[in-house]
């Protein structure tokens, strides 16, 4: 990627947060006369700037992922902070936001660890504008992603929990468990795959239900914290459930399920058993196989 790359990169991502910012901040709760909104937004960014200061002098991304998820905890903590009066609606959000940052942040810091490095970055953290890109990339993922719940941690609109909020956090608990589930599975099948041999690829499990069942809980707990947030949100504040859609157009269309599914091609392209499995399990959504 050249540098003009890297700068419209940076220049996009901070132009689509500031954007959705504004719109989310607006009859929101105050701080200081700025919005909880905005300085949580900012937060978010500004961790990847410092941290990737260490990480290109080092020439590391071990801290990447970890950095991006505990970014999460650090902005809710800061909303709940500065919010004078949180409710039960903001708490449980807070709570979830919590409690899926802390797995998934140490889940994808221990696999870095394991396997020693994340080929996606060999090249990109040799240059400077490309690797500065991606850290402040994350900020935008988590500002976005982030949106609707902290919408409503930080709403002057309260509501009652209601059918809306147990229908999300029912919603959040299937799409965490399938999570978290999908990546113990991938876990276990690597470590018996590197001590006694077998099978290229997983296939079994939730993984013979859907070839990427790690991305559909991701989408679909999200979505759940959204249907939360729902009855928060009036006026341009609706804005926040851009959330759900693009951690579902991230995960499909950008990242996530599309470079894999083009790596897995590369890979086992003229393996039969694989383009077998291919043919047999949905790309995405679970069923039974066909």
């Amino acid at each position: 990627m050249t540098n003009a790359d890297s700068t419209k990169g940076i220049v996009a991502a901070l132009v689509t947060a500031g954007l959705i910012t504004l719109a989310v901040s607006q009859d929101g709760i105050e701080s200081g006369g700025w919005p909880i909104f905005a300085i949580c937004a900012l937060f978010a960014f500004v961790v990847q700037w410092l941290v990737f200061i260490p990480a290109y002098i080092f020439q590391t991304e071990h801290y990447f992922d970890l950095t991006g998820t505990l970014t999460y905890i650090g902005v809710v903590a800061l909303a709940l902070l500065l919010q004078p009066a949180v409710d039960f609606r903001g708490w449980i959000i807070a709570l979830l936001v919590t409690i899926w940052a802390a797995r998934l942040g140490l889940f994808l810091f221990l696999r870095v660890k394991n396997t020693g490095a994340d080929s996606r970055f060999t090249e990109m953290k040799t240059v400077p504008t490309w690797f500065f890109m991606t850290w402040t990339v994350q900020g935008l993922w988590v500002v976005v992603t982030l949106s609707a719940g902290l919408a409503a941690i930080t709403t002057t609109h309260s509501a009652g929990f209601g059918s809306w909020g147990y229908a999300g956090l029912v919603i959040w608990l299937v799409g965490f468990s399938i999570e978290a589930i999908a990546d113990w599975q991938k876990s276990v099948f690597r470590q018996q795959k590197q001590q006694a041999g077998g099978p290229a690829f997983i296939s079994s499990g939730l993984w013979s239900w859907s070839r990427h069942p790690n991305y559909f809980g991701e989408i679909t707990l999200w979505l759940g914290i959204a249907i939360i947030a729902l009855p928060t949100l009036e006026g341009w504040r609706w804005v926040a459930l851009i959330s759900p859609v693009f951690v579902t157009l991230l995960l499909t269309r950008i990242s996530g399920v599309h470079m894999l599914e083009q790596s897995a091609q590369a890979r086992w392209g003229d393996d039969e058993e694989y383009q077998a499995y291919v043919k047999r399990t949905s790309v995405l959504v679970p069923m039974p196989p066909s």
